[in-house]
Parts: C-alpha cells; sequence; structure tokens
C-alpha cells in the first residue's frame, strides 16, 4: 500500500521507536522522585526539553509537553482566555481552524466570550488588513492555522506577527501542527505568544506534542494538581514520550530539506486532475507542497477512497477529527466552494520522502478508478 495520508498521521521512524523503547523500559521511574532512578529519569525529560528549546531558539522554561495538538490548543486557547479575562473577553480566529480550535471557541462562546471568525478568500487566506480591522481593545487573543489541515493554504504568520506586536495586550497562538518540518516560521519572534506542535505529524508518537509558551505568557490550567510543566500540566510526565518527540522534531527538521521536492510532485498529481472535466481542484497551487484537495463530480468520497484503497493507494477526506460525519467541509464552503464539491472532496497528503514512483501509482490507480467511472456515468 502506498500511504497518502500523511496529514491525518505519519509512520513513526524507527530511531523514534527505538527512543521510546529504551526510555520505557530502562528509565521508567517517575521524574519528580527524589531517588537516583527519578532523578536520572528527570535529566533525560530536561534534556529532550532542552534540545526541543534549542531547534526552534526559545528558552527550554517555555517547552511545556501535552499530549498532542488537541490538548496544546485547547490549553492555549482557554488558558489566555481565563487568564485575561479581567483584560477582556474577545477572541479572533478564522472560519476554516482545526476542530479542536473551534470547539474551544465555540465552548468559550457559551460562558460570555465573543469570538470573531476571519472569512477567508478562495486559496483559504485570511487578509492582514481584515485582521487589522476586527482588533477592538477588549481582544485579548489571535488563534491562527499556519498551515491548513484539509486544503494546505498558508497563512502569513510571520506578517500577522509584525502586526500584532503593536498590540502588546493581544496574545498570538499559532496551530503549527501542519506545518512544522515543511515550512517554518519564525519561532522566537516577540510577536509569536504560543505555538502548538504534534508528535504523531512529524514521523513521531500519537500522544506527544508539546505548546510552545512565551515567557511573557499567562496560562491558566486547565487541569490542577501537582507542579509537574511549571503548574501548567500537572501529571507526572510521559518521559519516553518526550524523549521520542525530541527525536522526531529534530528528524523533521532535518528531513525539512526534502521538502522542496514536492512542489514538483503536487505538480503531477495537479497536472492529471486538470485533465478530467469532472474534476475540480480545491487546493491553491501556492499553497502547501504535501497537500492536495480535489472533488470528482457525482462521486461520494468514501466510494473514492474505497476505490483507491481496492488500487493500493490510502487517502482520505477532510481532517481525520471529524471524517466519519457525512457533511460538507467548513473549510471549502468557507472558501466559497460550491455544497456539491465541498461534501466530495478527497485529500492527498505526502511526507518528505515521498518518491516519484508513488505519485506515478497513484495517477495511474486515478486514471483506473476514472475509466471505470465515466463507463457507469456514461
Amino acid at each position: 500500500m502506498i500511504y497518502l495520508d500523511n496529514s491525518a498521521t505519519t509512520k513513526p521512524q524507527d530511531d523514534v521507536l527505538k527512543a521510546f523503547q529504551t526510555v520505557a523500559t530502562k528509565y521508567f521511574a517517575n521524574p519528580s522522585s527524589i531517588h537516583r532512578m527519578g532523578g536520572e529519569v528527570e535529566e533525560l525529560l530536561e534534556k529532550s526539553r532542552t534540545q526541543i528549546a534549542s531547534l526552534l531558539g526559545v528558552d527550554r522554561h517555555e517547552v511545556i509537553y501535552t499530549s498532542g495538538g488537541t490538548e496544546s490548543n485547547n490549553l492555549a486557547i482557554k488558558g489566555v482566555a481565563f487568564q485575561y479575562q479581567n483584560r477582556g473577553s474577545h477572541i479572533i480566529t478564522s472560519q476554516i481552524e482545526h476542530p479542536s480550535v473551534l470547539e474551544a471557541c465555540r465552548h468559550l462562546e457559551k460562558v460570555g466570550y465573543e469570538v470573531t471568525y476571519l472569512p477567508v478568500n478562495r486559496k483559504g487566506e485570511v487578509s492582514v488588513e481584515q485582521l487589522k480591522k476586527v482588533i477592538r481593545k477588549d481582544t485579548i487573543l489571535v488563534t491562527l492555522m499556519h498551515v491548513n489541515n484539509e486544503i494546505g493554504s498558508v497563512q502569513p504568520i510571520g506578517e500577522i506577527a509584525n502586526v500584532l506586536q503593536d498590540y502588546p495586550k493581544v496574545m498570538f497562538h499559532v496551530d503549527h501542527v501542519q506545518g512544522f518540518g515543511k515550512i517554518s516560521i519564525p519561532y522566537n519572534h516577540k510577536g509569536i505568544d504560543l505555538i502548538t506542535i504534534s508528535g504523531h505529524k512529524i514521523h513521531g508518537l500519537k500522544g506527544s506534542g508539546c505548546l510552545i509558551k512565551k515567557g511573557q505568557v499567562n496560562l491558566m490550567p486547565l487541569q490542577h494538581g501537582g507542579s509537574q510543566e511549571d503548574g501548567y500540566r500537572p501529571g507526572t510526565q510521559n518521559v519516553a514520550n518526550a524523549v521520542a518527540l525530541a527525536k522526531a522534531m529534530r528528524l523533521s527538521m532535518e528531513d525539512a530539506k526534502n521538502y522542496h521536492q514536492l512542489k514538483s510532485l503536487k505538480q503531477t498529481i495537479i497536472n492529471e486532475l486538470q485533465s478530467y472535466k469532472k474534476v475540480m481542484i480545491n487546493s491553491s497551487e501556492t499553497g502547501a507542497h504535501h497537500i492536495i484537495n480535489f472533488s470528482v463530480q457525482n462521486f461520494k468520497p468514501e466510494v473514492l477512497i474505497h476505490a483507491f484503497s481496492d488500487e493500493g493507494i490510502v487517502v482520505s477526506t477532510k481532517s481525520a477529527c471529524s471524517s466519519r460525519q457525512n457533511e460538507a467541509s467548513h473549510v471549502l464552503l468557507a472558501c466559497g466552494k460550491a455544497e456539491s464539491d465541498a461534501s466530495t472532496a478527497v485529500r492527498v497528503s505526502m511526507n518528505n520522502h515521498q518518491t516519484k514512483e508513488d505519485i506515478e501509482a497513484f495517477i495511474q490507480a486515478f486514471r483506473n478508478i476514472m475509466s471505470k467511472y465515466e463507463k457507469i456515468m456514461g
């Protein structure tokens, strides 16, 4: 099987698995314990934290270990909202965010916060000028996804960070889950306050991730207990996961040098799709190289996905978190796509080691599927 669903999850690298297994079996003591074994484990934990901080150019105390993207997003958004509610209750996000951001914002609306959902253009991009217009005196947070997980649109994070530097009381959170190891952002930019990173999207392990919380930011913790992670994320740390995350992040940043190769692979796919009148390409050619979203007229996405599977190709629909829900993509609707296209979308998502042969196999599979489809539809 050729796996082209890397935006949903990735295959863990062997070195990451080895790191996890070694720590889990040899360094299993509680890092908070004061005996020698506990001290050795704590040293490993902090060494990994220092490695992650060094990769990003931030302070080691700014790295908070979490279980992944959803927890990091919730901790950032709700943590800021509750911590700074005396400053205001207005939050700005976009219409095309991941469910872990949208649902967190909707929850806050239920308890008295006001959320502005920025529109996007047909490419799935927010307007920096529009963002400036909606900032208010009571705005406390802007939370935006760097690379969209469904269509690959890329937001101008650096430019937005520059703007928000003029608003020191407005925190800026970036959901960097789909961008890390592919498209970099200025991690140490003073205008960026919080950054979400997930391990299983970068050939790491599920249940691993971190939230970068700059030193000037305080958060109201979502859980209460011990003083682990400076009290922001209490509970016994999963040190094996932390070590594996640091390893995955380092390897992912090294592999980022291969990312530019995906541009030609994406174009090869687009060229093939454009040869069919009944295919609508939903991703912009100027978006991220690793994600291509398209729809086939009158072809249910689940049927198309199963047809690809029969051909030995793994693709998916929208976000894996909501792919089992039979409804149109909120991302594509926000981009102005027709309901018919938004409800029949299929996503191809590559990793940095995808080969030309993989894409040739995908194209041949698509040709086989479309040949059968056209015979049936006439």
